[in-house]
């Protein structure tokens, strides 16, 4: 009887370690969830797949959530090392865990094959990913709030997983946002299987306040030699801020891929190993709208060095305050760009007069003041086809001219000048008059 007990207690613990993976943390929803906490196994390692929204988002978890100051720290411009393993029990947390310390270094499961990781081998894994949503409420985030920011592309393959940070990742409000691991594996180990895991999450040492762009859902646009695409389509890519993928569910997917082409966290959709640097409302100039047929590819913009709070070449200085998100226009046009909904929004431009300065108005009023009445006087005296015809033609030149001179410098035009005087008139025919050959100084003068 003791050895039947012995054996049974021996196979619970086998495939309590063995088997699917999912992120280690305090910080985590369902950190102490066990085998016998729901009336079917909802562990933190199950996998999501065919079930409800209340089921696969935050796991099911959202009733076991982490003590308010247990917070996964993520550096900002560092790396942030997370524990990935099949069971609680293969990490540094094996204090809470049901079958005690497993731990057999940087093995994710002990004693088990990588097929209960669902790989075949290092080529055939496909990655997993970090993504954050800026509230400290998790009841008040929802799918389309969370960004990737972070992607390893050899995950699920090591228990110490390392995650690189963005360097401009802004401070969370209150300082705590609300963050979750993701992980589809290959088609070649198993079913069409989620994992999710949400988790509490801080960005220390901030130095950027530069919010991040709203995420869009990722495309298939890498090469896919597995479903006859050999070649890569960038211009069908989503770039920029990404959604996490949400897929083969019941409910709230944002990926409708078959069994056998799940998406992953690889360059199939456009995200690279490592940070997502590219996800700030500031982060490109132009965003051309993705397609299969789109040959025009985003443009990049200049941010500004960590610490300012001002937006690059893009013109806009966003901010985070307390879980929303505020921008004001800081240049003359700001475009904004969505690629998930393909429409863009249209771009404002804000134009300021110059108006003269003192010196400018003083001199306009001293030179009409003293030849104005004479100016009423004498007006019929002249011909309107050399005098008044000469005048139109030198202030078109001088307007042309200053024109191309604010033009060049980036200035808008200024005020339209005075008409000259009739003093200033007689001066500038006289000076043209000198250019002149005999006969035509004589028919310009003969009218008056």
């Amino acid at each position: 009887m003791i050895t039947l007990y012995l054996l049974c207690l021996l196979l619970s613990l086998s495939r309590s370690v063995a088997g699917h993976a999912s992120l280690w943390h305090p910080s985590m929803w369902g950190f102490n969830v066990t085998q016998q906490t729901f009336p079917y196994d909802n562990r933190p390692v199950a996998p999501l797949m065919a079930m409800n929204f209340s089921q696969w988002w935050f796991h099911g978890h959202l009733a076991y959530p982490p003590h308010p100051t247990d917070i996964f720290a993520l550096p900002a411009g560092q790396r942030a090392t997370a524990e990935i393993a099949c069971n609680k029990g293969a990490t540094s947390y094996f204090a809470s865990s049901e079958g005690g310390d497993v731990r057999a270094g940087n093995d994710v499961c002990p004693g088990s094959p990588t097929s209960e990781y669902h790989t075949t081998g290092l080529s055939d894994v496909k990655g997993c990913g970090l993504a954050i949503a800026y509230k400290s409420d998790v009841a008040s985030v929802q799918p389309a709030d969370f960004t990737v920011f972070s992607v390893n592309q050899t995950c699920v393959w090591t228990r110490f997983t390392e995650f690189a940070v963005p360097a401009r990742m802004p401070p969370c409000p209150d300082g705590k946002c609300t963050c979750a691991f993701f992980w589809i594996h290959s088609q070649d180990s198993g079913g069409e299987q989620n994992y999710m895991n949400g988790f509490q999450c801080n960005i220390t040492g901030a130095t950027s306040t530069v919010a991040l762009a709203k995420p869009q859902v990722p495309r298939r646009c890498g090469a896919d030699p597995a479903n006859k695409k050999p070649a890569a389509v960038p211009g069908n890519c989503t770039y920029g801020a990404k959604q996490p993928f949400y897929w083969f569910q019941l409910e709230q997917n944002n990926m409708f891929e078959g069994t056998y082409a799940p998406p992953f966290y690889t360059d199939l959709y456009n995200f690279k190993d490592g940070a997502q640097d590219d996800i700030f409302a500031d982060s490109y100039a132009s965003m051309p709208v993705p397609g299969p047929n789109q040959t025009v590819l985003p443009v990049l913009a200049v941010p500004p060095p960590p610490g300012s709070s001002s937006a690059s070449a893009g013109g806009s200085a966003t901010s985070v305050s307390g879980g929303t998100t505020t921008s004001s226009a800081t240049t003359a046009s700001h475009t904004t760009h969505t690629t998930a909904t393909t429409s863009s929004s249209a771009s404002t431009s804000t134009h300021t007069q110059n108006s003269p300065s003192p010196s400018q108005r003083t001199c306009s009023r001293s030179s009409n003041s003293g030849a104005s009445a004479f100016s009423r006087r004498s007006r019929n005296a002249f011909s309107r086809r050399s005098l008044n015809a000469f005048s139109r033609r030198s202030t078109l030149s001088r307007r042309i001219a200053s024109s191309g001179r604010n033009a060049s410098s980036g200035q808008p035009d200024s005020e339209p000048e005075s008409p000259p005087s009739l003093a200033g008139r007689i001066l500038a025919m006289t000076r043209h008059s000198r250019a002149l050959d005999v006969r035509r100084r004589g028919s310009l003068w003969r009218p008056l």
